[in-house]
Formats: C-alpha cells, structure tokens, sequence
C-alpha cells in the first residue's frame, strides 16, 4: 500500500500540495483529477521524490519513502516509474535502444552508455513492445513516431524499470482523442492483466470516469473529493472545479483546461 500521511509541499507562500493524507490499495487504478494548478503535478513528484515534501511523510509497504537516501532512492524512483506529457524519448535512437533505457538504474551508467545490455533484457525490450503493439516500430527513429506512439514507448520504457507503482503525468493531454484512448486502453491492460498500482492525472472527466476504479478531485492542493467514478456528482465536479451553481458545468470545466508543454524531465532513475 502507498500511504501519504499529511504531505504538504509549499513554494514560498504558495502551497501547492496542503495536507494530504491518502493511501493507495496495491493494484488499483486511480484517477487524479482538478483544475490547472490544483497540485496533482506536484502530488505525483512528491511520491516520486522528484520534488521533496516541506511536511509530512510517504511509506510505500512500510517503507518510509520520505528518508531515502543514496542508492536507496534511485531505487525507489525505478520502483515508482513515470511517465510525462512530453514523452521524453531520445529522438534519434531506435525505440528499442529508447526502451531499454529503462534498465539504467539496473546498471553501472558507462556500460549502459556503450549499449552493453544483456540478452535478457533486449529480450524483455520486445516482450514489452509487442504487449504494447510496437514490435515492428522496434527499429524505428522515435521521432518518426506518433504521438501516441511515442507515448506507448514512454509505457514500455517505464515497465522496463519492473516498477511497483507507476505514476502518469497527464499521459494524454497532448494527444488527439483516437491516441489519447489507444495509451488510456494500454495503461488499463497493464493494470488488469499485471495488478500493478497506477496512479494516473487526468485532465478529462471522461477518461477518469471510463478507466479508473477511484476518482481523486484536487482543489488548491487539498482532496475534495475521494470515491467511485459513479459517485463524482455534478454538485462534486462543481466543487473540484469550482463551477458557480448557474453556470454551465462542461463549458466552464473546459475553460479551467490548460495543456501546457512542460519542459523535459528526467523519467528514468540511474544508478
């Protein structure tokens, strides 16, 4: 189980996650939805550790994630894989090379720079690949590539990290909605078929209702609302959103979605 107990992340004045307590069964699939700036970014880097908590503490089956340090920690970010709006990919490396990446923080930097991977991982590269429907884009420039494409690339580089948990970042939010359901339906095959834990931030109510089992509504960096897709009312969706009662609930929603691009981030651990 990922439990967050009173997490808080403040820059300056400004606190962008506010008290969060939330704990995460292993092998569900949740949803975390809000308006541009409601935290969910930063929720999911605390987890990481991409970003440090100015309060409070993350366990991971009992693991006081939030003490880590050293090695220890590169370990967890492997564990914790994530996957970002900007697919991150090394545009002129074939995919296969950009998917085996993700066994970096499985060995020493210089060997893996040398392309000095084992049989047995080039072998889990493609088993990856084909769960994934790209086998045939194996030797392919990864900037050849859709965008939905290169987001399944993403999902396989992170799944070779052999990840307990694996955290999206607004997977979808640059995708046109044909890629955006190809990725959500690739991420809900891992989830059913392998049990392993995602914990996914959304920008449409759509995709959280369809794919997750738990919807989380952030607001100003507190959970305002924790349950079932069924249960995400209109008088919910207003509170997340902070929709005035009168006003049109799809039209203001869509207003407070802003798609920005984010510049590139580092989405596997080294060692």
């Amino acid at each position: 189980m990922l439990l967050l107990e009173g997490v808080s992340r403040r820059f300056g004045n400004l606190a962008a996650v506010n008290g969060v307590s939330l704990s995460v069964e292993a092998g569900s699939f949740v949803g975390v939805i809000g308006r541009s700036g409601a935290g969910k970014s930063t929720l999911l880097r605390l987890i990481n550790r991409l970003v440090e908590p100015s309060e409070g503490r993350v366990s991971f089956h009992g693991t006081d994630v939030t003490a880590l340090q050293g090695r220890a920690l590169r370990q967890w970010r492997a564990r914790s894989a994530m996957i970002f709006q900007q697919f991150n990919l090394v545009p002129r490396l074939d995919v296969l090379t950009n998917v085996l990446i993700g066994r970096l923080s499985h060995h020493a930097t210089l060997p893996s720079l040398f392309n000095r991977f084992t049989a047995a991982e080039r072998t889990m590269a493609v088993e990856s690949l084909d769960r994934l429907d790209l086998t045939a884009h194996a030797f392919q420039r990864a900037d050849t590539l859709s965008g939905g494409q290169q987001q399944r690339v993403a999902i396989a580089r992170a799944l070779m990290q052999d990840p307990a948990i694996l955290l999206a970042d607004e997977p979808i939010a640059s995708l046109d909605p044909r890629n955006a359901a190809c990725v959500m339906d690739s991420l809900q095959s891992i989830n059913r078929e392998s049990g392993l834990t995602i914990l996914c931030n959304l920008h449409t109510l759509d995709a959280a209702r369809q794919y997750c089992d738990r919807i989380i509504g952030m607001a100003k960096g507190k959970i305002v609302f924790d349950g079932a897709p069924a249960a995400l009312t209109p008088a919910a969706t207003r509170q997340i959103y902070h929709v005035p009662d009168g006003e049109d609930l799809s039209e203001s929603i869509t207003s407070t979605i802003r798609r920005p691009v984010r510049q590139p981030e580092i989405a596997v651990a080294t060692a």
